[in-house]
């Protein structure tokens, strides 16, 4: 016979059973009885500054882990806080869960105090919206959040928690935990791409998208060194693929090698596991377009993907971990014809990457320091950035070698690096965690900074700054040159705030000085904040603003 408990003891029991250990948050009266049942647990309460900060670190936590990150916030501005967080997990496919105080019941529809409709409001950003009325469901539902959450393209799912179902008792029984549905490629299937491979003369693969592990990786990694294959990862998924394997030729974002878009564009066969190729890897959709007549195998764990846009010769519905175990002893029946072409895409991925020969205006020369921390971190080290110009020094210059090391949003998120960098040094206090951001981008999220002090977390954040929105002001010198408007920012002492949150800071004006900055910063045992000024010109690894503005003027498009 089950024992009545209230509705924020059997939500919390079901949390407990599907072995959530660490939740993120900002409390609110609205769920304080979620609050008193997990007192009694062994969960972790993280307690955040921002329910966005608080929302993305439970994607971060999504994403290093391939379980559902956990967020609780207060309704209203609460929830509409979190929603970038929300957005992030679902254009990335990382599994969350949101769960999100409600007003009473009997409150609803009269747009009480902070009312939100949260299924109207969160069904176009969530993989599922829903709300619990009735608390003897909350079993059912919560099991059917993390199930979704998790299954097929992993994905967010909002659940609203209305006040008093949270303290009403109930002695419902309780719902055995999701079982996670695998999906595995057919024998068939496997047969069909060996012989795909067999005929092709210029094959190359792409990998992208969630639901990899470590153990994924290495499969999918034998079995392109079996076939030499050149292997590229999709926009901030560069931790798919070891830098340093001889058969990793680069990464298709933004900005990406020449030599890395002719390669795809010269193959007959493309091998696409796990990504979508959306707008960003994919360059606005003309890598392939639906009419291509290059084959095809597109490996994506959501059958409703497959043809969506592009048209597979070969649509395989299962996530990558099924599929690279299913490829790993794969061989081919010769030696591979391309492995010239693969050679030749490797060296041209090694110049293309190589930061020594970078030259920017100022005194702080970011190739320098990209040296330096390619040579200075471990291969462990998580690398954390949100989104802006600063991060093609990472993207394009660091060298990523094991699965787990990297957060970003493939949504373009400003604001991510921050507390993404904060939930990964709490999750793993041995690991160095480095999160780069910009000027603009800190400061949407900056104030969990105080987060990491709380929680002794001591990363480090790379502040990299320019006094603009510089991504944005490099478009606007495109198409407005010499019109600056709406893009410039005064910034304060950044070095300072760090230590007035009781951390480490410091301020970085010239190359020679970023080294021992930075070693200082890490024996400190703080969280540490460099603040790194550099050139306003310095607007990408090879062009400057004058450059920009010049070249728009030459062909036309000054406006002033």
């Amino acid at each position: 016979m089950s024992v009545a408990r209230t509705g924020g003891q059997i939500l919390v029991e079901h949390l407990v059973s599907e072995g959530v250990d660490r939740i993120f948050c900002v409390p609110g009266e609205s769920y304080l009885a979620v609050l008193d049942a997990l007192y009694d647990t062994g969960i972790e309460i993280v307690i955040c500054r921002q329910e966005g900060g608080a929302a993305m670190m439970a994607e971060a936590y999504g994403k290093l882990t391939g379980k559902p990150g956990v967020c609780f916030v207060t309704r209203g501005p609460g929830a509409t806080n979190a929603s970038a967080g929300i957005h992030i997990a679902q254009q990335d496919a990382t599994p969350m869960l949101l769960f999100v105080g409600q007003v009473e019941r009997g409150f609803i529809g009269r747009e009480a105090f902070q009312e939100v409709d949260y299924r109207a409001a969160f069904s176009p950003l969530a993989k599922w919206a829903t709300e619990i009325e009735d608390t003897r469901r909350i079993g059912e539902i919560v099991s059917r959040a993390f199930h979704t959450a998790r299954s097929g393209r992993p994905g967010p799912v909002v659940v609203a928690l209305p006040e008093d179902i949270l303290t009403e008792t109930s002695d419902a029984p309780s719902v055995p935990p999701a079982i996670e549905a695998t999906a595995w490629p057919a024998p068939r299937q496997i047969e069909q791409l060996s012989a795909l491979l067999a005929a092709s003369k210029r094959p190359v693969a792409i990998l992208g998208g969630s639901r990899w592990s470590a153990r994924a990786v290495k499969h999918f990694t034998r079995f392109a060194e079996s076939f030499d294959l050149p292997v590229a990862v999709t926009f901030r998924r560069q931790m798919l693929f070891s830098a340093d394997h001889d058969n990793f030729v680069g990464d298709i974002g933004v900005g990406p090698n020449p030599a890395l878009l002719d390669l795809i564009a010269k193959s007959d066969l493309i091998l696409v596991v796990g990504d979508r190729l959306s707008e960003m890897p994919s360059q606005s959709y003309t890598l392939i377009t639906p009419n291509d007549t290059r084959k095809l195998v597109h490996v994506f764990p959501d059958a409703n993907e497959l043809g969506r846009f592009y048209r597979p010769t070969l649509p395989i519905a299962c996530g990558p971990a099924a599929f690279a175990e299913a490829v790993s002893e794969l061989r081919p029946s010769a030696d591979p014809v391309w492995s010239d072409i693969t050679g030749d895409a490797r060296a041209a991925y090694l110049a293309y990457s190589d930061p020594t020969n970078i030259e920017i205006p100022g005194q702080l020369q970011m190739g320098a320091v990209m040296q330096f921390l390619r040579d200075r971190l471990p291969a462990s080290a998580i690398i954390c950035n949100g989104a802006g110009n600063y991060t093609s020094w990472v993207h394009r210059f660091y060298r990523f070698r094991e699965f787990g090391t990297q957060l970003a949003p493939t949504s373009g998120s400003m604001g991510y690096g921050v507390p993404a960098a904060v939930a990964a040094k709490i999750m793993n206090p041995d690991r160095m965690v480095v999160a780069f951001a910009g000027d603009g981008c800190f400061l949407m999220h900056g104030q969990e900074f105080a987060t990491a002090v709380q929680y002794d977390a001591p990363l480090i954040i790379i502040l990299i700054d320019n006094a603009m929105y510089g991504t944005i002001r490099m478009h606007q010198e495109r198409g407005y040159p010499g019109r600056v408007s709406g893009t410039s920012l005064r910034n304060p002492d950044f070095a300072a705030y760090a230590r007035a949150f009781g951390g480490h800071g410091e301020t970085v004006r010239s190359t020679n000085e970023f080294a021992e900055a930075f070693e200082r910063a890490q024996v400190s045992g703080l969280p540490s904040i460099l603040h790194c000024i550099i050139d306003p010109e310095a607007i990408t690894p090879t062009t400057t603003l004058a450059k920009i503005r010049e070249n728009a003027r030459i062909s036309g498009r000054d406006r002033g």
